[in-house]
């Protein structure tokens, strides 16, 4: 899943973007709000969390024009800031944010709320089952007939993606936009090495990821129990 972080305490980013990470999210980090207005307009993403005190524009300002354009309308957000004061939470979730966590804050926290927004915007069910494959979406985690499936994070993040979009194909330019950073240096090629770790992993699952030409990839059950990967 791709998170846009817009916070201009350079620690702070610094400190939740890196954890963000190793829980598989790929995570561009914005320190003004004119730089996060530029990155919604070119950028698609599935969870943008945005303090309100920035410079080059207000957080509130970047929340206005996002429910503004089409493309951003609907793209939940979560507000994180030191600002307490009761009107700037109203104004906020006036304007169209979705939640609202105030510094200072615990990680797991964040992570929480993360995880219910995108599983609120997504229509996600508490659990998805393929095959004998278990996806929880509260803990993101995996598991074959009871077993935990080990993942790496971007090989997590491939599979989250994937079951997002159950029973939909996602071409492969997005899915590598939901995996990498905007700064990172690959190309959307790479994507196909973690479908293929993936893929591997999940042989005898009963779920398989198939590739449909000019589609891109689709998470689906099996058609017989090998789980062949089609």
């Amino acid at each position: 899943m791709r998170l846009l972080l817009v916070e201009d305490h350079e620690e702070l980013a610094d400190w939740v973007s890196k954890a963000l990470a190793q829980a598989g999210y790929a995570v561009d980090v914005m320190r003004r709000g004119d730089h996060a207005d530029h990155a919604l307009i070119s950028q698609p993403y599935d969870i943008v969390i945005l303090d309100l005190s920035l410079p080059g524009l207000d957080g509130l300002e970047v929340l206005r024009r996002m429910r503004a354009r089409e493309s951003t309308a609907h793209t939940p957000v979560l507000i994180l800031t030191a600002r307490g004061a009761t009107e700037d939470r109203v104004r906020g979730l006036n304007l169209g944010a979705d939640d609202y966590l105030p510094k200072p804050f615990d990680l797991p926290e964040l992570e929480a709320r993360i995880k219910a927004l995108l599983r609120r915007a997504g229509n996600l069910r508490p659990t998805v089952a393929i095959g004998r494959l278990a996806f929880d979406t509260n803990s993101r985690l995996a598991s074959v007939d009871g077993e935990p499936l080990a993942l790496t994070p971007r090989e997590l993040a491939v599979l989250e993606a994937l079951i997002s979009r159950q029973g939909k194909p996602i071409a492969r330019e997005i899915l590598f936009e939901k995996v990498f950073r905007f700064d990172e240096e690959a190309r959307p090629e790479a994507i196909e090495i973690y479908v293929h770790r993936l893929r591997k992993k999940l042989e005898g699952s009963g779920a398989v990821v198939r590739t449909l030409r000019g589609l891109g990839y689709m998470i689906a059950e099996a058609p017989d129990a090998a789980g062949a990967d089609g």
